[in-house]
């Protein structure tokens, strides 16, 4: 198989976390061709992708509450923002599900959008935001606000606990407040407020990432195509036994095995130690 069918192969089997940072990189690439003015060195993000403080711009396309939380403005500004992400995103989910995961990327990205918009709007500044920073920001102080005390083991530094590394984050964005790039600041900062609040209220017992996951179920509800069988009547005379075959189920069952094999490998060893036909194996079965 060649590269792409290893990348759709890696998107099907990975989780929502290899599959956000899909997203964010197949965005930047599409922002990087259509967006980036090569003669100036820097994006022009359209109106309809990035979320400007402008009344008459996000009034008419609520969309970019969201939208402006997939795109980046530099190579460096996603690779940072992807690698925390990764760190973040593989904490988080050892605590909690990725429907909670998803609900509450997409729920800070909006809050953190509002507070920006609403924080400009006072300052009487107009401006525009893109980037995933407070959506993960909000994954960090989540999963911080979970378990602070958790031992993490940094490479050069040796072992320290979760909360000194969000703690540093957090002091480095208020150090930068006033200096450069306020915006962002603001909508990280607020993100991470989101996260505290997201955790503490599952805590008691609400879970607003369930908003998100009813939005998403009702929208793919809509397009999903329902099966739909003939009625058919059928008389049956049970004068005895009927046997019954079982070959559909001893299939299913060994490939369902092999499948499971091939996931236990993968774990362990990753995608990469898989062979040339348990790669094609399993493509085959994602269909």
């Amino acid at each position: 198989m060649g590269i792409i069918e290893d990348l759709k192969m890696q998107y099907k089997i990975g989780g929502i976390t290899q599959r956000l940072i899909y997203w964010n990189v197949a965005c930047f690439l599409v922002s990087l061709v259509f967006f980036y003015q090569f003669s100036l060195g820097s994006f022009n993000f359209p109106g309809w992708l990035a979320l400007s403080t402008e009344p008459s711009n996000f009034i008419i396309k609520p969309w970019t509450f969201l939208t402006y939380a997939f795109f980046h403005n530099g190579f460096f500004h996603l690779l940072f923002n992807m690698v925390i992400l990764n760190f973040a995103s593989s904490l988080f989910l050892t605590f909690f599900t990725q429907k909670q995961y998803l609900g509450l990327y997409i729920l800070s990205a909006v809050f953190a959008g509002f507070a920006f918009v609403l924080s400009y709007f006072l300052l009487n500044i107009n401006a525009s935001i893109v980037g995933a920073s407070a959506a993960i920001m909000a994954i960090l102080v989540a999963v911080t606000t979970y378990q602070p005390l958790m031992q993490i083991r940094m490479m050069l530094i040796g072992t320290i606990k979760l909360w000194h590394i969000t703690a540093v984050i957090l002091i480095l964005d208020l150090m930068q407040f006033k200096l450069d790039n306020t915006g962002g600041h603001i909508s990280h900062l607020s993100g991470a407020f989101f996260g505290f609040l997201f955790v503490k209220l599952l805590q008691n017992g609400i879970d607003l990432s369930k908003v998100v996951s009813s939005v998403i179920s009702f929208f793919t509800g809509l397009f999903k195509k329902s099966a739909s069988t003939p009625f058919k009547k059928v008389h049956k005379n049970y004068s005895g036994p009927v046997e019954k075959t079982n070959s559909k189920i001893v299939t299913k069952s060994r490939s369902q095995q092999q499948i499971d094999e091939i996931l236990d490998k993968i774990s362990q060893s990753g995608y990469d130690s898989l062979t040339k036909e348990e790669k094609e194996f399993l493509f085959k079965a994602g269909k």
